[in-house]
């Protein structure tokens, strides 16, 4: 459930708070009031793209935010996505539109454009102005079905997009490898050369880095020879200037006193430890220099192994890791070459066998489709006989076409409809008027909603193309709607904002000398006289206020 929805800087609205209840929220106000500012907000906070031009004239930033109270299914999975919702079950999410940027945070955390639409998808449902058009989609169709069936598709639909995959990957493997034969020897006497040039050269990992240090070394050998034994000299012991000298008398000047004091036995100590520090340097860096001798066979050694290594890896990789990597895929290649019949064979065989389990899986949907088809048009007529179709017909045609399987299955899903007397259900795309669509659009949302545990719908002018008689129709439907979900709809029409739970209305003013859109909760009386302004014309009178008195009459006697 949406709890609060707050607006900072945005287009008209200096800075609202709205707190939405239970039930039905409508929305209501004069046309260019700003109605459309409040989806347009919460469409932004889940991640809609924002234009810098939406920060209000004179104002660094606009902000969203955005409050849900959860269930305890929302809330789990949230967890699943690492998402931790506050101790008292709300969760905050929040945008904040700069000129060159926009920071997205839920619960405190940055989140991201394609995780904002994954929460989105648990928390609410928003139906736009034009969002019945996708009704004339054909592509949409398989969608809002399998969304139907629920986990009796879900699982399947996973295996068939992994089974495809497979499928394609041979495919694709196969017309790869499909060439003429001259065309394969000549590949093959390429791999050959170059596998059996790197196995000629037995590279171990990390041969190179060796390599190089110890060529760096020999280089400079010299040099390296200069200074450790410039190092030696300065710190060693029987010369009259180094450290080591040094060091030496200053230790027997401390013994010859250090019996005298306790502080001077301390002292005389850690000198013997610098001493002793000292005297297995010299010896080290000694022995180290020994070791610096290298003749001239040694370093054509290594300078020929390191040209090698060198030209291996400007062929086939940047360290050996890649150019063994490399000599293995020109193995796999290379036994494909030359067992050409016996892969080209084994590769059909796993073909066809991956195109009959892709089938099963796909007649599997298929048969959970037509069963959920025939389910889900029998209740989406009965929503349309409620919604005042007073003739309808609606059907769900399921046809399987098995010579075209894909990642969601084989069949061809079209929604039939027909909504006069006498008349076959055609394809709905070519039947249903703007006013119809809306209707079935609502018929939609009414049924699927029971299918799924997103806790609040949002429509905005779900009344487009009608009025009368179906508007009220409408309206109790949505009445219906709020008892079990949080609805917040945006409406023209008075038979629908007579069956609000809650009320708000959308102004704008002039305020010094600029235009403000705000929003507030209205009360009771109010809310008739906003009836009585959508009933009459341009002054309410009492007739009109008596025309609305009856009409929330009417919707409290219908809820």
């Amino acid at each position: 459930m949406l709890l609060s929805l707050h607006v900072k800087n945005l287009a008209l609205i200096d800075e609202e708070e709205v707190l939405f209840g239970e039930g039905l929220n409508i929305l209501t106000g004069e046309t260019g009031a700003g109605k459309s500012i409040v989806i347009g907000s919460v469409n932004l906070a889940l991640g809609a793209k924002a234009d810098k031009d939406l920060i209000r004239a004179g104002a660094e930033y606009a902000l969203v935010e955005l409050v849900f109270q959860l269930n305890g299914e929302q809330e789990e999975r949230l967890r699943e996505m690492d998402i931790f919702p506050e101790e008292d079950h709300t969760l905050i999410i929040q945008r904040r539109i700069m000129p060159s940027r926009s920071v997205c945070k839920v619960c405190g955390e940055t989140a991201g454009a394609r995780q904002l639409k994954e929460i989105a998808g648990i928390l609410i449902n928003i139906h736009g102005q034009h969002e019945h058009q996708t009704l004339l989609q054909k592509k949409k169709y398989k969608e809002i079905l399998d969304d139907y069936a629920g986990e009796g598709s879900a699982g399947l639909k996973e295996e068939i997009r992994e089974c495809y995959r497979e499928f394609t990957g041979l495919r694709k493997e196969l017309e790869e490898n499909t060439g003429d034969e001259t065309a394969r020897e000549r590949e093959a006497s390429l791999l050959r050369f170059e596998v059996e040039e790197i196995e000629e050269a037995a590279l171990c990992p990390g041969e190179d880095e060796e390599l190089e240090q110890l060529y760096h070394k020999m280089i400079n050998s010299r040099k390296i020879k200069e200074a450790v034994y410039s190092a030696c000299h300065m710190t060693g012991y029987g010369e009259g200037e180094s450290a080591g000298e040094y060091i030496g008398r200053a230790l027997r000047e401390l013994k010859s006193v250090s019996s005298y004091d306790s502080v001077l036995e301390e002292l005389e100590a850690q000198l013997q430890d610098i001493d002793n520090l000292l005297g297995d340097f010299n010896r080290a860096a000694s022995g180290y220099m020994d070791g610096l001798e290298f003749d001239g066979e040694d370093f054509a050694k290594t300078e020929e192994r390191l040209n090698l290594v060198n030209h291996l890896k400007s062929k086939y990789g940047k360290n050996i890791e890649e150019i063994l990597a490399y000599k293995t895929r020109g193995e796999e290649r290379l036994n494909i070459l030359e067992n050409y019949e016996i892969y080209r064979k084994e590769i059909l065989q796993r073909l066809g066998q991956t195109r009959e389990k892709l089938l099963k899986l796909c007649g599997k949907l298929s048969d959970v489709r037509k069963k959920c088809a025939k389910k889900l048009g029998k209740e989406l007529k009965q929503a349309l006989l409620e919604l005042n179709f007073e003739e309808v017909q609606f059907e769900i045609a399921v046809s399987p076409c098995p010579e075209t399987p894909a990642s969601d299955g084989y069949d061809d899903i079209e929604f039939l409809i027909s909504t006069n007397k006498g008349e076959v259900p055609r394809p709905m795309s070519q039947v249903a008027s703007g006013g119809e669509l809306s209707r079935i659009m609502l018929a939609f949302k009414t049924v699927l909603a029971d299918k799924d545990d997103i806790g609040t719908l949002i429509f905005d002018e779900i009344d487009t193309g009608i009025s009368g008689k179906t508007a009220w129709k409408v309206s109790e439907k949505l009445g219906i709607l709020g008892k079990n979900h949080q609805v917040i709809c945006i409406t023209h029409l008075p038979q629908i904002a007579a069956m609000s739970d809650v009320h708000f209305l959308i102004e704008k003013s002039a305020k010094k000398d600029r235009t403000v859109t705000t929003i507030k909760r209205i009360s009771e009386e109010d809310d008739l006289r906003e009836l009585a302004r959508m009933l009459g014309g341009a002054e309410i009178t009492e007739a009109a206020l008596q025309n609305a008195k009856e009409m929330k009459e009417l919707a409290k006697n219908t809820k």
